[in-house]
């Protein structure tokens, strides 16, 4: 390709007018900003310490602390009261007394008719009143009448009482009076000497 700057055209068209003008706009608008300082932002990434406040969870441990209790059962054994033979041997020695209690107890009885062993009978019951009577105060525990029905409430006196049936639970029970039972108020034993020989229930006897 070869230029040929002779060939200046001589007469400005309408054409090549507008560009020219349009150059010299633009000219201008470059020659007056280049004086002007530009500012431009900058970022400029600064490190800031930013302090965050973090709620830390703390775990707790639970300590449960279980107290032993340690039941020490103490077993005691029943206080067992150790009682004279004196007064026992005593009853006995007037019972056969005032009712030959030992003398019908003793004997056998196969060989005798019951009319005769009713008739003993009756002088041992005789005698075994008079004996009570005198030296025993007696009263019964129970004042209903016999084969009514009666209710233990609860914290009865068991030794007073004595349950017999189905026995089931606590009470209070509900039952039927099979006996009215017996309690010694007083005892009025006759006083024993001390050279008196206990064991000797019923002397023997000797007819001279």
């Amino acid at each position: 390709m070869t230029l040929d700057f002779s060939l200046i055209p001589t007469v400005l068209d309408a054409g090549h007018a507008g560009l020219a003008g349009l150059s010299v706009i633009l000219l201008a608008l470059y020659l007056g900003k280049k004086g002007k300082t530009i500012e431009v932002e900058k970022v400029v990434e600064k490190p800031v310490e930013k302090i965050v406040e973090v709620e830390k969870v703390v775990e707790v441990e639970k300590v449960v602390e279980v107290e032993k209790v340690v039941e020490k059962i103490v077993e005691v054994e029943p206080q067992v009261k150790t009682t004279s033979p004196d007064s026992a041997l005593q009853l006995i020695a007037l019972l056969q007394q005032e009712a030959r209690f030992i003398d019908f107890a003793q004997e056998d009885l196969t060989g005798f008719q019951d009319a005769e062993i009713g008739a003993a009978a009756r002088v041992i019951h005789e005698g075994s009143q008079k004996v009570l009577k005198e030296y025993f105060s007696l009263s019964p525990i129970r004042n209903e009448d016999e084969e009514s029905r009666i209710t233990l409430p609860e914290g009865f006196d068991s030794q007073a009482v004595r349950l017999s049936g189905n026995v089931v639970g606590q009470a209070p029970f509900t039952g039927t009076l099979l006996h009215r039972g017996w309690k010694v108020d007083n005892v009025n034993l006759p006083k024993i000497a001390d050279s008196h020989n206990t064991a000797i229930v019923a002397p023997a006897e000797v007819e001279l």
